[in-house]
This record gives C-alpha cells, structure tokens and sequence, in this order.
C-alpha cells in the first residue's frame, strides 16, 4: 500500500499537524508492504526521499506558511505519485487537489478535519462568515471518502452539520521524547525564580484562539509567589511581572525539556481540536489548567489537572490555586499513566492503519512492528 498525505499545513512553526504527520510517517516507515509521501508547499518544487514540495506563496506574517492558489499543480504531483489512498490534511486548495487526483486515480481520498475553521474564522469576522464557512466545509467534505476528527466533540459537530461519515482519529504523543525524566532543575535558575516560586508554562504559537491575554492577566490575578513562561512564535514582549515571555520557535527537545521541569501548563484556548501540547505536557507529568472548552474537556481528565470556566482569568486564578493546594506530584503521575493509556503513537497510527485497509478493500493486512 502507498499512502500519499497533501496538506499546506507543514511549516517550520506549524504545530500539530506537522506533528502528526512527522509521527505518522516515521512509524509507518517500518511497515512492510508500506510506502508513505508527503507532498507539502515549498519555495520550489522538489523531492528528496519521500518527501515532496510544489511551488507555494509564502504569505506575510505568516510564520514560515505557504498558500497554495491553483489546484492543477497539486494534483498533476499526487497522480504522478500514484498512491493507493490519499489523505488530505487543509480544507483549502489541497483538499480539493486530493479529491480531483482521487477521482482521476480510482482511489479513496480521505480528509482530516484537524482545526474548526468555520468558529475560528467566525470568532473574528462574525456569524455570518462562520455559517458561510460551515456551508464550504459540508460542501467539501461531504466528497471524501472518509472523514476524521481529532476528538469525539468535533466529530459530533461534523455530523450536526450533515456529515455522516466520520470517525475519532486520536492523535498521540512521543511517550520515549515526553517523559518525565526530560526535568531540568536548572531551568529555574535560568529564570532567576527561587524553589518555591509556582512555575506555569504555555508553549506554542500566540494565535488569537489561545488566548495569551486571558493567561497574563490570570497571572495577574495570581501575583507573586506565582510565575508562567510563555514560549512560541508571536509571544507579547510587554507582560506583568510575573511572566517571562520567549518570542521565537523551540524545537522538541527543547519544548520536553521545558514541559518536564516546569509545575503545571496554563492552557486558555477554547477551540482546541485535540490539544495536542496539553497532552505532551502530562506526558512529561505534570497537570494541567485550562479552560473547559473544546477537546480540552475531553483529554484532560480529572485528576490529570483542572478545568475552569473560559475566558475567565478569576476562574483560571482559583484553578491555579485549587491544583496547588492538593498534591500535585499525584495528580502528574495520573496525568503520565493517562496519556501512556490512551494517545501513543502507535496505537493511534493501528487504528489508522486498519481504517486504511477497509477503505482499500482488497489491499495486504498491514501489522505495525512494537518497538516496546
């Protein structure tokens, strides 16, 4: 079988996506009887192994993305790879290159549903566009073969809208990179923060869905005693007191590092799809605070941390405080054993795997080796 994934969700500051895609095609490389490409936008077209790029317009302020405008070239580049199956992973320009080189092939052609675009766009432009947008993405999506969402809650809300053909395709985390052992006890000192000092973290990019300024001014409200690093593209440079704020791109080891050596994580967004640092963060054990919203409610359990009203910092403050005054190693160690149970990779990539091979009815039963 020959697994084709397009997507122009693939840039050096790119989070989950890129994330998944990474994961997937290193564990799928050790299947036998498998073969995976990666066709994603470059500043030229090119390949190297299996990893393909086509021509793209970088786009301003974009943080490294690139926006494909015409469907021909991406779909001319798939059928020259000749997959069995094709998932596309943007409701954009690719999405419907995939569906085209599907048609054109004879082979199924799956879309990943991996960020709610009709609320994100509607949280900044109105209802209006949101109904516009969830109007496309029903247009769209309703020619795939298959759909998949990254957690029940937005599966549920494809199917509201008329889409009856979707399934949970859990992500996952490195459990070997994620570990607890990552702990770094120098990161404090590196700070300049006493032992005592209550250290929070968020890590990834300041998009208007995380909602940066609900965490500064829970900080606020929190004050002294209390101290949250802020790491990612976009970060804000003018912050209380009490937060230090890294406005740049961090790699794995670097985002582990900091994760494992930190308390707990502060997550204010509410239209996470999977929530896919939360997640690494209690694979590293500690808990976490966020805002009960999106997949948040759903992937972060209780005991594993605690969940507050949204958009709240007085809420998010008394969180804080509350996961202070219990035992927090308890609730790390529950967040670890949680996410060991239920987000590897390489469970996730099995169900995967056996969703490919009833869709290519016909193909070879594919095994994942266990490297445990």
């Amino acid at each position: 079988m020959h697994i084709a994934d397009v997507t122009m969700f693939y840039a050096p500051a790119s989070g989950g996506v890129r994330t998944y895609l990474q994961a997937k095609h290193q564990i799928l490389s050790h299947v036998p009887n498998l073969r995976t490409s990666l066709l994603v936008p470059g500043a030229e077209r090119d390949s190297l192994g299996n990893h393909h790029t086509v021509p793209a317009l970088r786009l301003p302020l974009g943080q490294g993305y690139r926006f494909p405008l015409r469907v021909r070239p991406w779909r001319e580049a798939l059928v020259a790879l000749a997959p069995d199956i094709i998932e596309a992973g943007d409701p954009y320009v690719t999405a419907w290159a995939a569906l085209e080189a599907g048609q054109r092939l004879g082979v199924p052609v799956v879309g990943f549903y991996h960020s709610d675009l009709p609320r994100l766009m509607g949280d900044r432009f109105g209802r209006q566009v949101s109904r516009r947008l969830q109007r496309y993405v029903v247009n769209l999506y309703r020619r795939f073969d298959s759909v998949l969402a990254p957690c029940q809650i937005m599966a549920d809300r494809l199917r509201e809208w008329g889409l009856d053909h979707v399934r949970v395709q859990p992500l996952g985390v490195d459990l070997q990179h994620f570990h607890p052992c990552r702990r770094a006890p120098a990161l404090r000192q590196e700070l300049g923060l006493g032992p005592d000092t209550r250290l929070l973290v968020f890590i990834g990019r300041n998009s208007r869905e995380k909602n940066i300024n609900i965490l500064l001014a829970t900080m606020k409200r929190l004050g002294r005693g209390y101290h949250l690093l802020l790491l990612g593209p976009g970060m804000p440079h003018q912050v209380p007191d009490n937060v230090t704020s890294f406005d740049r791109c961090c790699g794995t080891h670097e985002v582990a590092r900091v994760l494992a050596s930190c308390d707990a994580m502060l997550h204010a967004g509410t239209r996470e799809t999977f929530g896919l640092i939360a997640q690494e963060a209690m694979a590293c054990g500690i808990p976490v605070v966020g805002a009960r919203a999106g997949a948040l409610q759903e992937n972060v359990p209780l005991g594993a941390g605690i969940l507050c009203r949204p958009l709240d910092p007085e809420a998010m403050a008394d969180a804080c405080r509350s996961l202070f005054s219990n035992d927090l190693a308890a609730s790390g160690r529950y967040a670890r054993w949680y996410v060991e149970r239920h987000f590897g990779w390489e469970s996730a990539m099995k169900i995967l795997l056996q969703h490919y091979h009833q869709l290519c009815a016909g193909s070879e039963s594919l095994v994942i080796p266990h490297n445990g």
